[in-house]
């Protein structure tokens, strides 16, 4: 499918939701980053913003993109409105066919999942590759579907973190897996329902 199919599709995911005030961040990153010194992340598919908008409010300063020129439009809006403008920069970028430039001492990447191409073990890589040295990449993904989940396919299969890892394949020398694990919580979706989910976490910090 196309890059123009993406941009539609996942323009229509977040039009259709109710522009939020103040969006949350997700619970896997405040666990992992509360207490680390602030300097410079990237936020790959940033979607409603809500880990940016904490992160700067940190003394962070962000790098937030996503496909969807909805999403960082409003963020970009939101950053303004709640006086963080100068410490999150939001940019569009198809992470199929380009990676943002620069260097990173926090990547996160919350619910990278697309129906569309995406060859995620090289995102990764690059990620990784831009992180600075005692940096951290952040890879939380979908362990189950969420009842508002876009994808309800019931035969699909989310890989461990472990998986994940192996599929980046970084050199150890270099690279240290941290955490990589499973676990639940309660969530809570776009129009208000609760459900328990599972998060594959998985924290990768380069040594050198």
């Amino acid at each position: 499918m196309s890059t123009t199919d993406a941009v539609a599709f996942w323009d229509g995911v977040y039009a259709a939701r109710p522009a939020a005030g103040g969006p949350q961040p997700n619970a896997r990153l405040t666990e992992t980053v509360t207490g680390l010194p602030p300097g410079d992340a990237l936020d790959l598919g940033c979607g409603d913003g809500g880990d940016a908008l904490w992160l700067a409010r940190l003394g962070w300063h962000v790098t937030a993109v996503d496909i969807s020129a909805v999403a960082v439009e409003r963020l970009a809006s939101l950053a303004r409105s709640h006086g963080l403008g100068d410490r999150v920069t939001t940019a569009r970028h198809d992470l199929h066919k380009s990676f943002p430039p620069g260097g990173f001492d926090l990547v996160c990447a919350h619910y990278l999942h697309t129906p569309f191409d995406l060859d995620r073990a090289t995102v990764l890589r690059s990620a990784a590759h831009a992180l600075r040295p005692g940096g951290r990449l952040l890879v939380v993904d979908h362990g189950s579907a969420a009842p508002w989940s876009w994808n309800r396919d019931p035969d699909i299969r989310y890989p461990s973190p472990q998986e994940v890892a192996a599929g980046i394949d970084l050199a150890p020398q270099t690279w240290t897996v941290e955490r990589a694990d499973a676990s639940v919580r309660t969530a809570t979706g776009p129009d208000g329902r609760s459900a328990e989910v599972t998060d594959h976490v998985l924290l990768i910090r380069r040594t050198a």
